[in-house]
């Protein structure tokens, strides 16, 4: 099978990704393989294609937003069938025994494996997941609009709960690319004044066209104080530039994977119980939730479609933000 595969951490304007034949790979007890019909480009594939995560196996096929049709089933395999379309998100399995799992937050497992980091993902023609980490997606939303939800979607989703942001409250959003464009929506939904502070143009247009009550730059006063704040750019100093315009007892969740370094802080922008959190990565019921909400709402993702072959200039134009909304490879 057509894969793109990295034998070397590189920045991405080397062309680390590589193009290979590759076995097709064959399902075990409780696995399925899906033909892979898309899969979304996602700021976490560039961090383990440049090397910014340590990683556990080389060499490994990127790719966590997929979107596919099941033409194989191994032994055990009881709610999936052949020529079923599924999504298979960033966390592939957990191991459902430590304390993590036990107390419902498999997210934190330590044991978890993640698609595309420890085991191939999807960029390439075939993948295998696990059965009870794959999911059936909403019939109104098509192949290449649906990848984003499964990855951008779920991380955001889960940073507008973890922010404790309540319907009707006023909530800023930092940064504005493939993740904030589905969070504002949600947000949206939930009845929400959204504020979005972010340096593009281009992004700021597409947010207001998401309902966003007002935009601008991060130095900018917005028109009121924060209930809570999601920080999707990976920039530490927005830290104290949320916490400045944050109501008393306002949470910040912070939602990237890494970050520059946040500088320090002066502890009168903390005190008054605002709270700043990291979100990592999501739980098999928040993509469930999230997936029911894009069908509900519905959501409508910004997508600008790669084909499998432009997988290293597609990531270079994403790495600049050169597009709004969400990368896709079709395959």
């Amino acid at each position: 099978m057509r894969a793109v595969c990295l034998n070397r951490a590189r920045p991405v304007e080397d062309q680390p990704l590589l193009p290979v034949e590759l076995p097709m790979p064959v399902p075990g007890p409780g696995e399925l393989r899906l033909r892979v019909e898309a899969c979304g480009l996602c700021r976490t594939d560039l961090h383990i294609i440049e090397g910014d995560l340590p990683l556990p196996t080389l060499p490994i096929v990127p790719g966590h937003q997929i979107v596919g049709i099941v033409d194989q089933i191994g032994e055990g395999v009881t709610h999936c069938q052949v020529g079923d379309r599924l999504g298979a998100p960033w966390l592939y399995s957990t191991c459902g025994r430590c304390a993590f799992c036990r107390a419902d937050q498999e997210n934190l497992c330590d044991d978890a494996r993640f698609t595309g980091y420890h085991v191939n993902g999807g960029y390439a023609e075939f993948v295998v997941a696990q059965e009870a980490f794959a999911y059936p997606l909403p019939g109104s939303i098509s192949t290449a609009h649906a990848a984003p939800l499964l990855c951008a979607g779920v991380i955001g989703f889960r940073a507008l709960r973890l922010s404790e942001i309540k319907p009707g409250g006023r909530l800023g959003l930092y940064g504005f690319g493939g993740s904030a464009h589905i969070a504002i929506q949600v947000a949206v939904h939930w009845g929400c004044e959204v504020l979005v502070f972010t340096r593009s143009e281009a992004h700021r247009a597409l947010a207001r066209q998401l309902g966003a009550h007002w935009v601008g730059r991060v130095e900018d006063a917005p028109p009121g104080p924060l209930d809570s704040a999601v920080i999707f750019a990976p920039v530490g100093s927005l830290v104290a530039e949320a916490l400045r315009v944050l109501k008393k007892g306002g949470t910040i969740a912070i939602a990237g994977i890494t970050m520059s370094p946040i500088p320090e802080l002066d502890y009168a922008l903390l005190y008054q119980e605002r709270t700043v959190r990291s979100v990592a990565n999501s739980t098999r019921q928040d993509v469930r939730d999230l997936l029911r909400l894009a069908a509900e709402i519905p959501i409508r993702t910004e997508v600008r479609t790669f084909p499998l072959q432009e997988a290293n200039y597609a990531l270079h134009l994403l790495k600049q933000s050169r597009f709004s909304g969400a990368g896709v490879l079709t395959i």
